[in-house]
């Protein structure tokens, strides 16, 4: 391997490395603005400059400068300092001194590196520049009087999120970075541009002067507006949550976050059940526990078991799911399902890698072929989404689609918009087909919503046989993978939270309530299930902690308490378990799911046999050991792909669509958010600016 010497310390490092990165192999700090792992080097900020022998005479760009075998790098020379120095009071010459009510004082490059590398003084007494600020949306607040044109936000927007809409117009000291045609940001990952601004030109607006970073409570959290299971830092002041930020994980989320993620949380503070509820007359009446226990004893009693059921909704954490489970099994209940959507993957006795995305985030990086199927992962998982751009952009894998035409920020070959272009691929046909069959590393992503049709058995068949064909489970290496739209859904499968021996599934437990044969419906959160569901004169018992649809047809509301709220396991679809602990407490008397389900069994006389979180993470670990390897993805492994087949009719020719429709409006916490809806007005008014998106028929 090459050598250089970091200020007289020898250094070995990899061909491709720049200056700035073996000074930092040494242990150096170099101070940047422009630069960012993640993006390409702009090398404008100037900031990062150092001494390089062989080299010439004066201090040079380390970001942008390629580190050669022999080089002697110097990173602290009087030199050196005086030229960053001197940067740095450029960079101060026309930036406002008014940190005192900027939001990022107390978290900011600018004022931790002019502390550190820059003079005590300014010799500038012109007037400064000042620039009009920029309508960006509801999520990003512009003070473009601060920019030093660093330039991160137009390259993230435009690399990493693909969607060029922030770009920079004019040359020198008029150069502006503003958004084109003065519209809004509406890209999913829009937020991430806050947290790379180096200083206090972009932040965010939702949050704009509500509290200083000394104040704040860090909490490590696990993000559940979607299935990846990201990992968040959430920030509390008292009772409330104050922001959410991403934690780096290259694994799962590497540092970027969704929109959603970040900014529903003002949800968490409106439309709050923080009291038990019993329907009296026809009404809603705010009850003491003891009532509303009473209630469901009342209608329990003498129950018919076959008339009972329970659906699990998108949000629930490991515990609450364990303590539901036991509880409706000692009652002999069999009608439980978690898969409010209906869909055939996660039957009784599958295996876990058939319903797991079992190559992995990050292993999904050395896919040569990817077909996506029934999905669209700008929605159900944006982040997600950005390294499949990735891919395409190095150039790395062939994407193809079954589904609808749409932006996904990256060229794809349409194969058509009917699940029978499935069976033409089964059968070899077409120009995709040449490309799986050429893969070394073949992957498919498999969306919710091609899984959940009337005809979804007859679609897994073809799915599984074009696995089969392809040899996308191989040795080595697990294509196969399932995109799953909800936090909860895994860890209910592992559970095995699916219909009991002659239970029914959420569509039968609908039908059946309809129909009048079905006495009582738990429902846990599952709003997306009951929403436009007739219950007949069904016996509901919602338990959640917003008034959304489920509340609505309830008979029973049992006040549960958030995912904030709360400590609890949580299961992403790769199959990785996490854990994140309380940040705040339940709103008014809502209690965590398991200590409700605790307290209802001892009232029915059945008693759970666990008095605590640890005695019941204790039995959970013990009847199911995969939630006892915390943090740990699964290896890829191979399953027997024809287990999936079943009997089924032949496909429709309705067009397959992915599971998500709005991504704002996913779950009761985003329903329930101002800043969501704000978001999803925009969007739909909102015409596609990314011009990479080329589909290929």
């Amino acid at each position: 391997m090459p050598t250089a010497k970091v200020n007289g310390q020898e250094v070995e490092f990899e061909n491709g490395m720049t200056v700035l990165q073996v000074a930092e192999l040494a242990g150096e700090e170099i101070p940047r603005f422009c630069y960012h792992e993640r993006l390409s080097i702009a090398g404008n900020c100037r900031m990062c400059l150092v001494e390089v022998k062989p080299g010439p005479p004066k201090p040079q760009a380390s970001c942008a400068l390629p580190a050669m075998d022999g080089q002697e790098i110097t990173t602290n020379s009087p030199k050196v300092k005086k030229a960053r120095e001197g940067v740095m009071e450029f960079l101060l010459i026309n930036h406002p001194l008014d940190c005192p009510i900027c939001d990022q004082g107390g978290e900011c490059d600018l004022q931790d590196q002019a502390m550190a590398y820059g003079r005590d003084g300014s010799r500038f007494a012109e007037n400064k520049r000042a620039v009009e600020d920029k309508e960006m949306g509801p999520i990003i607040k512009t003070e473009m009087t601060r920019c030093i044109q660093c330039t991160r936000c137009v390259r993230f927007i435009t690399e990493v999120a693909g969607s060029p809409q922030i770009g920079a117009t004019g040359r020198g000291e008029d150069l502006e970075i503003t958004t084109y045609l003065e519209s809004a940001v509406t890209s999913e990952l829009s937020g991430n541009v806050i947290d790379l601004c180096p200083v206090g030109a972009l932040t965010s607006k939702p949050y704009a002067f509500q509290a200083r970073p000394w104040e704040l409570k860090k909490h490590e959290g696990i993000d559940v507006m979607d299935a990846m299971g990201s990992w968040i830092r959430i920030d509390t002041r008292g009772p409330d949550v104050m922001r959410v930020l991403p934690r780096q994980n290259d694994e799962i989320n590497e540092e970027w976050l969704s929109d959603k993620s970040r900014y529903a949380i003002d949800g968490l503070r409106t439309q709050r059940l923080d009291t038990p509820y019993v329907r009296q007359k026809g009404k809603l009446k705010p009850a003491t526990w003891d009532e509303a226990f009473a209630a469901i004893e009342s209608q329990l009693s003498g129950a018919d078991a076959k008339t009972i059921g329970a659906i699990a909704g998108d949000l629930n954490e490991v515990e609450g799911l364990k303590a539901a489970l036991d509880l409706f099994r000692s009652l002999g209940v069999q009608n439980t399902d978690c898969r409010e959507a209906g869909a055939v993957y996660g039957a009784p006795g599958a295996p876990r890698e058939s319903y797991l995305f079992t190559c992995g985030f990050e292993g999904l990086e050395q896919a040569d072929a990817v077909l996506i199927i029934g999905s669209n992962p700008r929605l159900e998982a944006p982040v997600l989404n950005a390294r499949l751009r990735k891919m395409w952009l190095k150039g790395s894998a062939e994407i193809g689609l079954v589904g609808p035409v749409m932006d996904l920020t990256y060229g794809y070959d349409h194969l058509g918009d009917e699940a029978g272009a499935l069976e033409d691929l089964a059968k070899g046909k077409g120009a995709f087909a040449k490309v799986l069959k050429a893969a070394k590393r073949p992957a498919l992503i498999i969306g919710t919503g091609a899984l959940s049709r009337p005809d979804a058995a007859a679609i897994l068949n073809a799915i599984s046989e074009i696995a089969q064909k392809y040899k996308v489970v191989r040795e080595g290496w697990s294509g196969w993978n399932l995109m799953h739209t909800a936090a909860g859904r895994v860890g209910a499968l592992d559970l095995g939270f699916v219909p009991g021996k002659g239970g029914m599934d959420t569509a039968k437990m609908l039908a059946a309530a309809k129909a009048g044969k079905l006495s009582t419906l738990f429902v846990l959160g599952a709003d997306e299930a009951v929403a436009d569901a007739d219950l007949g004169e069904s016996f509901v018992v919602y338990v959640g902690h917003h008034g959304d649809a489920g509340a609505s047809k309830a008979n029973v509301i049992l006040p549960a308490a958030a995912y904030t709220e709360k400590p609890g396991m949580y299961v992403n679809m790769e199959g990785r378990v996490q854990a994140m602990g309380r940040c705040v407490f339940p709103k008014g008397e809502a209690k965590d799911d398991w200590a409700i389900f605790r307290a209802l069994s001892e009232r029915l006389g059945k008693t759970l046999p666990y008095d605590s979180l640890a005695d019941l993470r204790a039995r959970l670990i013990a009847d199911h050991p995969t939630f006892g390897r915390l943090g740990y993805a699964p290896e890829p492994q191979g399953f027997d792909l024809t287990a999936l087949a079943s009997k089924a009719s032949k496909i429709s020719t309705k067009p397959l669509t992915g599971a998500v429709d709005n991504f704002y409006f996913t779950n009761a916490i985003a329903r329930a958010s101002q800043t969501m809806a704000t978001c999803a007005k925009l969007q739909s008014e909102a015409q596609p600016t990314n011009a990479n998106a080329k589909v290929t028929a």
